[in-house]
């Protein structure tokens, strides 16, 4: 088996790749390093350019024997894709649609899709499982369920056999080098503030939980490698495509987090309290008993463990921290 990984010098790619490649898979990597970086890639061939190139594509997978593909490349900010929503259809959804008519062509019928519990919207559940119904509150949560829907269809044509996999929210680093460079989600953003001498911000500190502060599951990004790596192998297996959450079933709330960001860093991490951000739901955990029984997949790393492998990322790509 050879797997393509579409976007696979960025964060979390980066992390796929080297779990295929402790795995003994054999690896491509197509990156247009918008945001990837290259030397997260080493040890495989890379292919610099766009899945919506449909001819670089066909070309890749028929020179590198691909049999399989782990498809993350994709735009993934939520304000961004309300500011510029077709960018976000063209990226997402148009090169989704000339990935797989590339692999139609060239006979490669296994897909692990990175997808997202933005496909959920705002559910009003203690926990989420993936029969919660889909209503997405951005283009790019309805870009990524799209994404899903198109999967399935194709499954249903052409038999494909596709595994959607709705990441919650992705932290940490396998190892420092491969630390998040982009500063959007609540870890590397507290990092931000402390760095510059300013109090980490709260959005909102009276929503409907224990502290009132939002309510998330926070996965480590080296967990969710290994559940790609499940998936893939699943597939490899003759499995049926499925639809699974990754997560670890654990709510955290901002407040817990930046506790361990506290303990972790050293620093006084008491919070300046403003107000709620639009659409913000309380709390948004994953219900993990499918991907548990479909793949034997159980997130291994807890908080700390996620907010000490961002630190020694952060502090090693700004020595001053």
């Amino acid at each position: 088996m050879t797997w393509l990984v579409t976007g696979g010098a960025g964060y979390i790619g980066a992390h796929v790749v080297r779990a295929l490649q402790a795995d003994g898979a054999e690896v491509v990597v197509l990156d247009d390093l918008s945001t990837g970086a290259p030397e997260k890639v080493q040890g495989v061939p890379f292919v610099q350019g766009s899945v919506l190139d449909r001819g670089a594509t066909r070309k890749l997978l028929r020179e590198h024997g691909v049999t399989g593909v782990v498809h993350i490349a994709a735009k993934k900010q939520v304000g961004e894709s309300m500011a510029d929503p077709l960018l976000y259809y063209r990226e997402n959804v148009e090169g989704l649609i000339a990935l797989l008519d590339a692999c139609r062509d060239k006979g490669v019928d296994k897909v692990v899709f990175s997808s997202s519990a933005a496909t959920y919207g705002l559910p009003d559940v203690e926990l989420v499982d993936e029969g919660t119904p889909g209503v997405p509150l951005s283009p790019y949560g309805e870009s990524k369920l799209i994404g899903e829907w198109v999967l399935n269809h194709c499954e249903r044509a052409y038999g494909m056999r596709a595994m959607n996999l709705r990441y919650f929210n992705v932290a940490g680093a396998a190892t420092p080098e491969l630390g998040d460079t982009g500063v959007f989600n609540l870890i590397p953003m507290v990092f931000e503030r402390l760095q510059a001498g300013q109090r980490p911000r709260v959005f909102g500190g009276d929503y409907p939980t224990p502290d009132g502060t939002c309510v998330r599951d926070y996965v480590h990004v080296g967990d969710i490698a290994d559940a790609h790596l499940a998936a893939a192998r699943a597939l490899e297996s003759g499995a049926p495509g499925a639809t699974y959450n990754i997560g670890r079933g654990e709510g955290s709330s901002v407040l817990d987090v930046l506790r361990v960001v506290g303990e972790v860093t050293g620093k006084d991490t008491t919070p300046d309290v403003v107000e709620r951000r639009p659409g913000d739901p309380a709390r948004i955990v994953a219900a993990v008993d499918r991907i548990r029984e479909g793949l034997g997949f159980t997130a291994k790393h807890d908080l700390h463990a996620m907010v000490d492998s961002a630190w020694a990322g952060w502090q090693l790509r700004h020595p001053a921290a």
